[in-house]
This record gives C-alpha cells, sequence and structure tokens, in this order.
C-alpha cells in the first residue's frame, strides 16, 4: 500500500515540478495581454500656467488648465487588423482634450494607437494617426510591457511625431508601491498647428499662411509599475511656443502653453487600485504559482522518497528456519 501511495506522489512531484517552468515560461507571455474593449480615463492639471489668448494674441496667466485623457478600446478595429497580422492586437482609439479655467476649448487631439496586446510593440497598419495626420510609431506609448526591466526604452511623443528614449532613474516607492522612475526631454521641435483651434475663424491652414511657426518642448516624467507595465503616476514640464511670421508682428516668438502638468489626485488613487488588483494576477503567473508549483513538487518527490524508503524498512523479508533436519549425536 505504502509502495502505491508512494508512486502516487511522485507523479504529482514530476507534474507540478514541469508546471513550473510552463506556467512562467509558455502560459504567461500567452495568457497576459490587454484586453481589446478596455476603456480608461485620466485628468490632468496644470496650476496657474501661461496660455495664449488668440483673439489678442497676447499669452496671459490663469488658474488652471485641464486635460483630459481618455483610452477606448476599438474591438471592430483590432478584429480587422488580426485577420491580416495573425498576431492579438489592440487599436486604442485615444483623445486628449484640453480646456481652461472656464471650460473653453484650448485643444482636442485625436490619436489611433495600434499595438501588440502581450508586447505593447507598435503595430504598422492603416488608420495608425495623430490628430489626422498617418504615422509610423516606433517604441512605446501610454504603457509598457508586462515585467518592465530597469533599462531605458523608446517612447513616441504624439505632439512633435518622433521617438526619443526614456531613461531609466531609479527604483523608487510611490503609494506604497515599488515603481521605476522614468524620464525623457524632448528638445525644442517644430510641431505642426492641431487641426482644430479654440477660435473660429483661425485654422492651422490660416496659420501656416502667415510663416508663423509652433514649436514644443517637454520634460516627461513617469512611474511605472513593474510587473503590469503600467504608469500609476506621470507629470509633464512643457512649453508651446510661436515662432516668426507675420503674424507676431515685431515680436519673436510668442508663448502658446506653459506649465507644469500632473495628474489629478482623485484619478490617482484609482489608477493605484486599479494597477494592484492587475498586479497580483501578473505576480501569480510570473512568480506565486511558479515557485508555489515547484516547491510543492519537491515536498511531494521528498514525501515519496521517504514512504518508499520507510516501506522498505518494514516490509524486508525476516529471517527463516531451516528445513533440513539436525544430525543425531553418534551413539557408540
Amino acid at each position: 500500500m505504502r509502495r502505491k501511495a508512494g508512486l502516487v506522489l511522485l507523479a504529482f512531484a514530476v507534474f507540478f515540478t514541469a508546471m513550473s517552468p510552463l506556467m512562467r515560461w509558455y502560459a504567461f507571455p500567452r495568457l497576459a495581454k490587454i484586453p481589446p474593449g478596455q476603456y480608461q480615463d485620466a485628468v490632468l492639471e496644470a496650476k496657474n500656467p501661461t496660455l495664449i489668448d488668440y483673439a489678442t494674441m497676447t499669452a496671459k496667466k490663469i488658474d488652471k488648465v485641464t486635460i483630459v485623457q481618455t483610452l477606448k478600446g476599438n474591438v471592430e478595429a483590432s478584429e480587422k487588423i488580426e485577420e491580416s497580422t495573425d498576431r492579438d492586437v489592440v487599436v486604442w482609439d485615444a483623445l486628449s482634450y484640453v480646456e481652461d479655467d472656464k471650460g473653453r476649448l484650448v485643444s482636442k487631439i485625436p490619436e489611433r494607437y495600434i499595438f501588440d496586446a502581450h508586447s505593447q510593440e507598435p503595430v504598422h497598419a492603416a488608420g495608425e494617426s495623430v490628430d489626422g495626420d498617418p504615422v509610423r510609431r516606433q517604441g512605446l506609448e501610454f504603457k509598457w510591457p508586462f515585467l518592465t526591466e530597469k533599462r531605458d526604452y523608446e517612447y513616441f511623443d504624439a505632439q512633435a511625431r518622433v521617438t526619443e528614449p526614456i531613461h531609466y532613474k531609479g527604483t523608487r516607492t510611490f503609494r506604497g508601491m515599488e515603481v521605476y522612475y522614468f524620464e525623457q526631454t524632448i528638445p525644442w521641435t517644430k510641431v505642426p498647428f492641431p487641426k482644430v483651434m479654440p477660435v473660429k475663424g483661425i485654422t492651422a491652414a490660416s496659420l501656416a499662411e502667415t510663416g508663423t511657426t509652433r514649436w514644443y518642448t517637454t520634460v516627461r516624467k513617469f512611474w511605472v509599475e513593474p510587473a503590469t507595465g503600467a504608469p500609476v503616476y506621470g507629470e509633464e514640464v512643457q512649453k508651446n511656443e510661436l515662432r516668426g511670421g507675420t503674424l507676431l508682428g515685431d515680436r519673436d516668438r510668442l508663448t502658446v502653453f506653459e506649465g507644469h502638468v500632473k495628474m489629478r489626485e482623485d484619478y490617482i488613487e484609482s489608477t493605484v487600485d486599479l494597477v494592484k488588483s492587475q498586479r497580483v494576477l501578473v505576480l501569480l503567473l510570473t512568480s506565486y504559482l511558479p515557485w508555489g508549483f515547484l516547491g510543492l513538487g519537491l515536498l511531494l518527490l521528498a514525501l515519496s522518497l521517504w514512504l518508499e524508503a520507510r516501506g522498505r524498512g518494514r516490509g524486508g523479508p525476516g529471517p527463516t528456519a531451516s528445513s533440513d533436519p539436525e544430525p543425531e549425536p553418534a551413539t557408540a
């Protein structure tokens, strides 16, 4: 009976030990992915920024600027692209909507971001765009890959339409979580005017006819939870200017926007709560289950060997009496 129990335990030991690397290196890369229909939003604010008034062509301080960023998964578009690429693809229709302290439109920039659901690498397909202009992204945008590494990544800047390194600057603690801090600097770069302008009669085309150009620079900061690759907090120190042309008269440049943009507190809390719950699922597949299966497999192996050794010790053959008759003593 002990021998049968030992064999059963040995079989389970082999099974769980084999499942340990399979869970980490086979199951996780296939199961961990961004759902195609995901929706999320975030609100950021810049307190006391400088903002242009196109009616008077002057820049002035205001109380705040609010930026609402939304990411909406387009399931229908992703399914069409998957048919031609044979990959799990996510299509995010993003919108960055900016308003001033009076609730008036400053700008709105739509994007279509297409990427691999597992690796977060860009997938180039029809519809990839920023503000209606076709683009070909390189590097990340919005999210880092699962199991983010302590290294620099390439990150796409939607305003400048360029990809620049975003540098790993160290490990920090944010709201009780260990996070990786990344920072990117986009130097002064000429950028297109938004298609939608806040003043009627002023369009990107009419501004371009004056010879005036728009320039942009920013320092971008992200605090990224490494297991999920999700940013839990972000900031930008940004500046936009108009330069040259007849629109500015005798001025060389005019500030369009200058401010320190930060995520609003209520959205920080909701983002942290969401990421913490997702982090548990990722760690379950990459750490908890693989190490648990390995430990259980070794324990069952030890138990099966112990039962086998105990069975041999107690059930072995004992000494037997001789069947041959003893010799009779000799008589005189």
